[in-house]
């Protein structure tokens, strides 16, 4: 039997635009201006990244039909890159620690992935090697998310342009995000720059406090999934000469998290996270500060994390 390929033109175009929101969750807050990108087709962020780059080397004819994608990561991006595997008829292979919560591995495997496990003591380093040896050992296709500085120029192309369309007055104050690859913190701030927003970068960096249990896979908090230290060569602090670092307890990003799910955003601990710390560089600028952030993904990902813990 001839096994017939999906139509990929749909796939090679762009995404629709997700909606910037304005939300506050205060009467007199300052509204903080935030993308849904819960709201792509995997629900997250990384379908930006995976269509970026594997669109790009499909056209450019380093994939094709029936080749083999392989990526090291802990949830999204591995769920984002299996989506679009998917839709091209490619295969994909992802290589996760274990310990990551069985939806993200459910939701790989429902759209034909596979996935192997790395020791969990080795943290997401391990994954990248695993990668990195099937890639060189099976001729499998490598996106290196945390090395490819197309992860960045996807949002610079696209997720950056999407918000200068939609914030009234097309100038942005500060943008607000957490740092897994840094894609999306250095690549919307690069974009928002180039559209002459004279924007300020700020990370939102969860603090677990002491006596909780080990962060995963290199997080700074275990209960921050995918928000991740010394792993991307992407973000360069000392290339961001304005950045501004925002501390954030991690209960504080999982309350908030909490807070945004029961006024309707179905987000993960990342939303949170990223939330709390743009709602304090607003209260620094001001209240006609246009202080912009991202609601990196879904909540569903997350059912038997703690996140999800009071309603069990």
């Amino acid at each position: 039997m001839i096994r017939r390929l999906p139509d990929t033109n749909f796939y090679l175009h762009s995404l629709a635009p997700t909606p910037l929101a304005a939300v506050s969750l205060n009467p007199g807050d300052t509204p903080i201006w935030c993308k849904l990108e819960f709201l792509n087709p995997s629900g997250s962020t990384k379908d930006r990244v995976a269509r970026y780059i594997l669109g790009k080397a499909w056209r450019e004819g380093r994939l094709q039909p029936g080749d083999t994608v392989v990526e090291a990561s802990s949830g999204s991006t591995s769920i984002a890159m299996a989506l679009a595997c998917a839709q091209l008829g490619l295969r994909f292979i992802a290589a996760m620690p274990e310990g990551v919560s069985n939806e993200r591995v459910f939701m790989i495997r429902g759209y034909g992935g596979h996935v192997r496990f790395t020791p969990k003591a080795d943290g997401i380093y391990g994954a990248i090697r695993e990668a990195e040896r099937m890639a060189a050992e099976e001729n499998c296709f490598l996106p290196r998310q945390f090395q490819n500085p197309e992860n960045a120029a996807a949002h610079a192309a696209t997720t950056a342009r999407e918000i200068a369309e939609q914030i009234p007055g097309g100038a942005v104050d500060a943008f607000v995000s957490g740092v897994g690859t840094g894609g999306t913190l250095v690549g919307i701030f690069q974009g928002l720059r180039e559209t002459g927003s004279p924007v300020r970068p700020v990370l939102a960096r969860p603090i677990q406090l002491t006596g909780e249990a080990e962060a995963e896979c290199c997080s700074f908090s275990s209960r921050i999934p995918g928000v991740v230290d010394s792993v991307s060569t992407i973000f360069k602090p000392a290339e961001m000469t304005t950045l501004q670092i925002i501390e954030v307890r991690d209960e504080d990003a999982i309350h908030a998290a909490r807070l945004l799910i029961a006024r309707g955003f179905p987000v993960g601990p990342s939303s949170g996270l990223n939330f709390f710390a743009a709602q304090t560089v607003a209260q620094g600028l001001g209240p006609n500060a246009r202080v912009v952030t991202v609601f990196p993904d879904r909540m569903e990902r997350y059912f038997t994390t703690e996140l999800f813990s009071p309603y069990r």
